[in-house]
């Protein structure tokens, strides 16, 4: 059984020096009650020695989705094994001045949208690059961080153009402005862990003033059990299924919620917990592991000239047949560059098709007979896809809800397919199939602690999924908050989704005001953003009683959209200039009263 490990939260009545030594101190003892036994723990406590014995060490995470802050809570439990006092700092949370009096540094940033920094990233990723820009212009002014020994763990996605570019940035920055990288920057995909694990026992050892003791953690150790959230200096107990062990779950039901003649297809999901001991909150997203249509797969066999039964290495070093390989454990999605290199010269060409898909690589080439075993190797593993859950557990014991809106769409004369979208909505078997899921907690994301505060969610299409979540969260809790929705889809004969639930919440008083954009019902379109900014004075009015702004849905166009209609809104009803929406918006994220689930 893991141990819980005890964290003093930033609002316990201690400086930032005490926080960090004692946030140390106990990971340290208690990693060390694991192997001497917690009788020994009197003593350890008693012969400890002073706070000079431990190294500080700061761990700056950039996280959008969760992925970050919970490689940074482990990485402290490694460090504390190490002789490390670590604080875990949110960037946003830090700025240059607290920078230039670090000594020791991990930082952990992930990338998303168009090599975007996350939310809690921004001001943070804009400080520091208008220091670099002012490097001559004025350099005696300059801020600079000669005293830091840094590191970076970079996350991000090789199907984006833009992979792990916000981690490449801060390296680059930090470097620039006079810190000392002690290891290379790691750059790590969507299957992170080993990377990450080596990463970090190389910069903790880089970064340690002791020669690492005997009992050093190897990388396996420190890929370990997630470390739980700190909030409250609450632990919870792993189920024992996560992303690398998933809960086969049985899909209960796969629903259309779009009415007949509409261009979309959303589907309502629920899985069946069972007893997999698996444990969420309003606000995070599920895993799930998808299967290739078998039409894809088959297609994939005729142009290799093989029958699905060759024997072919799994991922995890196992032996599998070539058919369960193509349609459950490698991606066909973007084609590997060694997956290229094989097929070259024929489907390499620089064009559009050859690039796009894998079956387009091997139909450009059905004069070549790979190997099997030479061809699964040259494929990615495939990775799980992570949805927002649209369910409470307090409202639905048991049960896990999604909201999955299938991706078809037609490129160069081929019909595709969004890989897990349509699994689920086409292949998967309500009552009869299992699903491999898990949890990806997203601590960010949450409605307000306090029942009593105020929040607007904007969730058009299926970035509705969470505030579903929230509002029946706030109900099955009986918080008395007011409950602001701003919902957006093509027409409101069609796409109108969970719409019987949001009216019954209107009557019931449960969401006081909801406000819909139909882009295709009127001439001109119209979406969520100018909704917003139609209701700004109310709007203001809100958050300056102190509502909390949610918002949820595509990142590289509506998000945008409307966090630029937010600083409008507050310039507008709040008589500001530019500058001091920005500020203002600013204050709203570093006090987490500015939410963004975006993809």
């Amino acid at each position: 059984m893991s141990q819980i490990v005890p964290f003093i939260p930033d609002t316990a009545p201690f400086t930032s020096e005490q926080r960090a030594w004692l946030n140390g101190f106990f990971a340290g003892l208690f990693s060390r009650g694991e192997a001497a036994g917690i009788s020994n723990l009197k003593s350890e406590i008693s012969n400890s020695g002073s706070s000079a014995a431990l190294a500080p060490l700061t761990i700056l995470y950039g996280s959008q989705t969760g992925t970050a802050e919970g490689l940074a809570k482990r990485a402290a439990k490694a460090a504390g094994k190490r002789h490390f006092a670590a604080t875990i700092l949110d960037m946003a949370q830090c700025d240059l001045s607290k920078l230039a009096t670090e000594q020791n540094l991990l930082v952990i940033a992930s990338t998303y949208g168009d090599g975007e920094p996350p939310d809690n990233a921004k001001a943070l990723h804009a400080a520091l690059a208008a220091a670099v820009a002012s490097e001559n212009s004025n350099p005696k002014s300059q801020i600079t961080l000669p005293a830091l020994r840094f590191s970076v763990c970079a996350l991000g996605d090789t199907n984006y153009t833009q992979f792990c570019r916000c981690g490449a940035d801060f390296d680059t920055m930090f470097e620039r402005l006079g810190a000392t990288r002690v290891t290379p920057r790691v750059d790590c995909d969507l299957d992170y862990e080993e990377k990450f694990s080596a990463w970090l026992n190389t910069a903790l050892t880089a970064l340690s003033p002791h020669p690492p003791p005997a009992s050093a953690l190897s990388p396996a150790t420190i890929a370990a059990t997630p470390f739980s959230e700190i909030s409250n200096l609450k632990s919870e107990i792993p189920s024992g299924y996560g992303r690398s062990n998933p809960y086969p779950a049985l899909l209960l039901t796969s629903r259309n919620l779009n009415a007949s003649g509409s261009a979309k297809q959303v589907h309502h999901v629920e899985f069946d917990l069972g007893d997999s001991g698996l444990a969420y909150e309003a606000g995070d997203a599920l895993g799930v592991f998808p299967h290739h249509a078998p039409a894809l797969v088959n297609e994939i066999l005729t142009a290799l000239g093989c029958d699905g039964e060759e024997a072919v290495p799994a991922p995890d070093g196992s032996t599998v047949s070539l058919r369960r390989a193509l349609a459950e454990l490698y991606d066909l999605g973007r084609p590997s560059p060694e997956l290229l290199a094989l097929f070259a010269p024929g489907a390499g060409g620089g064009t559009a098709v050859a690039v796009h898909h894998v079956v387009d690589v091997v139909a450009a080439r059905a004069d070549l007979r790979l190997a099997p075993v030479d061809f699964v190797r040259a494929l990615k593993k495939l990775q799980p896809r992570l949805y927002s859950i649209s369910s409470s557990p307090r409202a639905h014991a048991g049960q896990v809800h999604l909201t999955v809106g299938a991706v078809r769409y037609d490129l160069h004369g081929r019909p595709r397919h969004g890989v897990c979208s349509t699994f689920l909505a086409d292949h998967a078997v309500p009552g009869e199939s299992r699903v491999g899921i898990f949890v990806h907690a997203n601590p960010a994301f949450r409605p307000p602690p306090i029942g009593d505060t105020p929040m607007i969610m904007v969730g058009p299409g299926t970035g509705i999924a969470p505030f579903r979540a929230f509002l029946h969260e706030r109900q099955a809790n009986g918080a008395k908050g007011k409950n602001w929705l701003f919902f957006g889809d093509q027409r409101a004969a069609t796409d109108f989704l969970y719409q019987d639930e949001l009216t019954s919440w209107q009557r019931e008083g449960v969401l006081t005001r909801l406000d819909t954009a139909y882009s295709r019902d009127q001439a001109e379109k119209i979406y969520v953003q100018q909704r917003l900014l139609e209701q700004a004075v109310e709007i203001h009015a809100w958050l300056e009683a102190g509502a909390h702004f949610y918002v949820c849905g595509d990142a590289a166009r509506m998000a945008k959209d409307v966090d630029a209609a937010l600083h409008i809104v507050i310039e507008r009803a709040g008589g500001r200039t530019a500058a001091q929406a920005a500020d203002y918006v600013q204050t709203l994220r570093a006090t987490k009263r500015y939410a963004r689930d975006v993809y």
